[in-house]
């Protein structure tokens, strides 16, 4: 297996999922910062433009929702199999694809614009808290999205949500201590072991 990524939320869903199933793979890294992304080397492969994207045999996968629900199927784990609890886990997948990543991903656009727009960047703030409040309660009372285990569903959400929390760290803002619940959530993914794998990994491979 061949991964395409670069180091941002979206990119490090797909090594959370590698290297919990111990799967054997290749990082080629695309420097979406000079451009990479745009080549037609790379436009074949994500007609979109956008990492990650993933080569396995002769698949190709783009968009990292449709990349860790093939791993899953493909390794049997990370994904429920009892009905309920696998749409749980894919309703929450979507939820971040559809919600989170979006309107945070925009609210660290404009936070990063020589011209400030002050509406803009209040409405997407607004959001993402307000997303990380119907994360809160949804973690309350369980470890996991999907409920007594580890999924593809908090793979999904937490890089999104680790960064967004590191973003306001680096800045002074004091909005991730009113979400401790979610603050539990993330030092428990951050602390496993695959995910110290991955990450590590990944910034080796976009740093040489």
């Amino acid at each position: 297996m061949e991964l395409y990524t670069w180091n941002t939320p979206n990119g490090q869903k797909p090594m959370l999922m590698l290297e919990e199933i111990g799967a054997e793979y290749t990082i080629v890294p695309i420097d979406i910062t000079a451009g990479a992304q745009d080549e037609a080397a790379f436009r074949q492969i994500n007609p979109n433009g956008k990492i990650p994207a993933m080569r396995d045999s002769d698949l190709v996968i783009f968009e990292s929702g449709a990349i860790l629900l093939h791993l899953a199927e493909r390794s049997g784990r990370f994904l429920p199999e009892d009905p309920s609890a696998r749409m749980t886990a894919l309703s929450w997948s979507f939820w971040q694809v559809g919600g989170l990543g979006p309107m945070a991903g925009q609210w660290g656009h404009f936070t990063r614009r020589e011209e400030r727009n002050p509406y803009a960047e209040k409405r997407y703030l607004d959001e993402t808290l307000r997303l990380f409040g119907v994360l809160e309660q949804a973690l309350d009372g369980k470890d996991w999205l999907a409920g007594g285990s580890y999924s593809i569903a908090d793979m999904m959400a937490w890089p999104w949500v680790s960064g967004i929390f590191d973003i306001f760290a680096a800045n002074g803002d004091k909005w991730a201590e009113d979400y401790p619940v979610v603050n539990r959530w993330c030092e428990a993914i951050a602390t496993r072991e695959a995910t110290i794998r991955a990450l590590e990994k990944l910034k080796r491979a976009v740093e040489d």
